[in-house]
């Protein structure tokens, strides 16, 4: 007689959906995923934010509105410290090209080539969001929570587990990539890991 649970997770990164997914199961929650894939004709969303949080935001309010359903959305990115914080919100178009994860990695280390360690210092940054609709039984809702990996730019890309920037950042405390950590690993470490880790019990308490 009950709904059934569904939330969907505003992206198409099929990376982002299986760690999402990973992290529901771990926590044992009865919840099914729908992603964007599910909704063939949503409109893509412009994310005109100048944070992390605003892009979340901006993504999972017109997600929500489109499909009627509670919406998840994530914005992250690599901030350099050598490069003032870049490429941050522009992460995943840095090379010029929306989701060309070479080009993006390649660009940004042909930009630290003569940057040595100490001096390859970075972190990764994420903010999820979480918007409930009118038309949720828990009434209209949002919030957003944010989690950070700090660790230091890889010489040269080594693994080929996760996406992204994952090949070249090792995270404080490993001498491993991230690209090179088995993913539950990576899921328990990741900033990703930590937003959606904070954003749980909001979702536990909402469903």
């Amino acid at each position: 007689m009950d709904e059934p649970k569904r939330v969907v997770l505003a992206t198409r990164n099929l990376g982002k959906v299986k760690e999402f997914e990973r992290m529901l199961q771990g926590a044992d929650l009865d919840i099914q995923v729908l992603g964007l894939r599910d909704f063939p004709d949503m409109p893509d969303v412009e994310e005109t934010g100048s944070t992390f949080a605003e892009n979340a935001l901006l993504k999972a309010h017109q997600i929500s509105k489109y499909t009627g359903l509670p919406a998840l959305a994530d914005d992250s990115g690599l901030c350099v410290d050598a490069l003032g914080g870049a490429p941050g919100i522009f992460s995943a178009r840095w090379a010029g090209s929306h989701g060309n994860d070479r080009a993006n990695l390649e660009k940004v280390l042909s930009q630290m080539i003569e940057i040595e360690s100490p001096h390859r210092s970075a972190h990764f940054r994420c903010a999820v969001a979480l918007v409930i609709p009118s038309n949720h039984p828990a009434g209209a809702h949002e919030v957003v929570c944010e989690g950070e990996m700090v660790g230091d730019l890889a010489l040269e890309p080594r693994g080929t587990h996760g996406f992204g920037y994952d090949p070249i950042f090792v995270a404080s405390g490993y001498t491993q990539t991230t690209a090179e950590l088995p993913a539950e690993e990576k899921d328990r470490i990741s900033h990703r890991g930590k937003a959606f880790a904070a954003i749980f019990p909001e979702i536990v308490r909402l469903f």
